[in-house]
């Protein structure tokens, strides 16, 4: 099982720091206290609160923020409060006690909304439901992910993409929207509802270790790529993705993902997922959006941008 790593990530306001995990700490639940007595039920935030300079504790899905008094500055004590926390969690310290008499269901609710791709429809929760996305194409892929696998349980299920509090689901011609949306928001609602693990903590957003055929090897996505291990223009590249163009394709139900720059070529390869890959409308988003954003952004370093995928 992958181990606990916590982040430091600075907030607008300069009292207030996060420490962000790459695993789920609570389900669907936020907490915030402001005293040791108040975090009763909250080992980790009683722990927090023997520090002297800990003010409030809030605790998140995925993270831990404190604010501080002013007895401190943050860059002298970060450091110090990122590894206790991850060193708490790893050796299996509890963040909330659980309460048999509080109600296990959270009311969720999930609505169905169309992409730009005929073929898939997005579903979208009031709960954050992965920390990262996540794309299967069959059921084999979602081994590790129990929603996705139970969502291929449907015949007219093809591929499943999550993401952040959406799933998109592509589906076979063999049936219409107006036949399924309503059973599939209804099973998406109630298996968020019953407090069931969307991913399981072994799953990994993109893998390549699945087979070692060539045909195979052309279809898998890279792993998640080291922004400091490429050169000035792809992160510059990778840059305008996050900033511009992914969370309008997220909108659309997809997600975009950097491959590789060519400098002789002045060419980006991207991975479409979701409903972006195989939409129809993806090559003129390709040409006319993103080729001609890079293009005016990076001029003379970036001339194609060309999908190996969708």
């Amino acid at each position: 099982m992958e181990n606990y790593k916590i982040n430091i990530q600075h907030t607008t306001q300069t009292q207030i720091v996060k420490f962000e995990a790459n695993k789920f700490l609570t389900k669907h639940e936020n907490f915030e206290f402001k005293n040791i007595d108040e975090a009763a039920k909250s080992p980790i935030a009683q722990q927090l609160f023997y520090l002297p300079f800990v003010k409030t504790v809030y605790i998140s899905q995925n993270f831990i923020a404190i604010e501080k008094y002013d007895i401190v500055e943050w860059p002298e004590v970060e450091q110090e409060v990122a590894e206790q926390i991850e060193s708490y969690l790893n050796k299996g310290g509890i963040i909330i006690k659980n309460d048999e008499n509080e109600q296990k269901n959270i009311p969720v609710t999930v609505y169905a909304e169309s992409t730009p791709n005929p073929k898939v429809m997005k579903f979208v929760a009031n709960r954050k439901l992965v920390l990262h996305a996540a794309e299967f194409k069959n059921i084999d892929d979602a081994k590790d992910a129990p929603l996705a696998q139970q969502l291929f349980h449907f015949p007219f299920v093809k591929e499943v993409f999550i993401d952040e509090n959406y799933v998109s689901i592509n589906k076979f011609d063999v049936a219409s929207w107006e036949e399924i949306t309503m059973e599939l928001r209804e099973f998406i609602r109630n298996f968020i509802q019953d407090g069931n693990s969307v991913l399981n903590n072994d799953a990994v957003t993109t893998s390549t270790e699945k087979n070692n055929t060539t045909e195979d090897a052309a279809k898998a996505p890279k792993p998640q790529i080291n922004i400091d291990e490429l050169d000035d223009t792809s992160q510059q590249v990778v840059a305008i993705l996050e900033e511009y163009i992914k969370p309008a394709v997220a909108s659309d139900g997809g997600n975009i993902l950097f491959d590789s720059y060519n400098e002789e070529t002045r060419t980006v390869k991207v991975i479409l997922q979701g409903a972006c890959s195989g939409c129809p409308s993806s090559t003129m988003t390709l040409k006319s959006g993103i080729e001609t954003m890079l293009r005016d952004m990076l001029k003379g370093k970036v001339d194609y941008v060309e999908a190996i995928n969708g």
